[in-house]
């Protein structure tokens, strides 16, 4: 059974614990390393490791993983020479330009960039879906750039979450009011609605446009 290049980053991430510390990350620990929105993104990957061959879960126990195979990283398809001035960014699901969608539980790809294409420094990429941010040339299918954060200031592209959703819009705060534009005269803005949970996901900072 074949496993993605997330599932191979999480194998080196236990490698990794293993040879520091003695002892496997928890799930909770995999869900933070690779900007999860929950356990059970880590959960669904363990589970597709084990199903592989590549690890043992020993029940009952929060870290109780066991590498069943040496772990040797992959080349990746868009790999450049590991050095300073590249990063290594994991895919970590879909994000919509559009109408919010949920977003993926977690990612099947990661790959190395040039850090020239970003300002700042992202964290992870997203696939875009739909068509709401062309006009900044944003368009389906880029890999945009997130950088990690949970503050922006109104006029700058980010990545939000509302309720459950997750969007990539043009910010917007008011008085009384915070609002997510589209880049598209044929989508409407949405407005945050006082009983809606919201949150800044991070701050978009550049994208990369796959062959197609």
């Amino acid at each position: 059974m074949k496993i993605t290049d997330t599932q191979q980053a999480i194998l080196e991430l236990i490698a990794e614990r293993i040879e520091a510390e003695g002892m496997p990350p928890s799930q909770a620990e995999i869900a933070r390393a690779f900007g999860f929105s929950s356990v059970r993104a880590a959960q669904y990957h363990l589970e597709a490791l084990e199903a592989s061959g590549a690890i043992e879960r020993v029940p009952g126990r929060a870290r109780g993983i066991r590498l069943l195979k040496p772990v040797l990283p992959p080349q990746s398809e868009l790999a450049l020479p590991a050095n300073d001035d590249t990063l290594q960014l994991p895919v970590l699901g879909q994000v919509a330009a559009g109408l919010p969608i949920g977003a993926d539980i977690g990612s099947d790809q990661v790959v190395l960039m040039d850090r020239a294409l970003f300002s700042p420094a992202p964290d992870y990429l997203l696939k875009v879906k739909g068509d709401s941010m062309i006009d900044e040339g944003i368009f389906e299918g880029d890999l945009i750039g997130v950088h990690r954060t949970r503050e922006a200031r109104s006029g700058q592209i980010v990545v939000a979450r509302v309720d459950d959703a997750v969007t990539v819009k043009l910010l917007k705060i008011g008085k009384d009011r915070i609002r997510l534009l589209p880049r598209n005269p044929d989508y409407a803005p949405i407005e945050v609605q006082p009983d809606q949970e919201f949150a800044i996901e991070g701050l978009y900072c550049g994208l990369v446009r796959p062959n197609r």
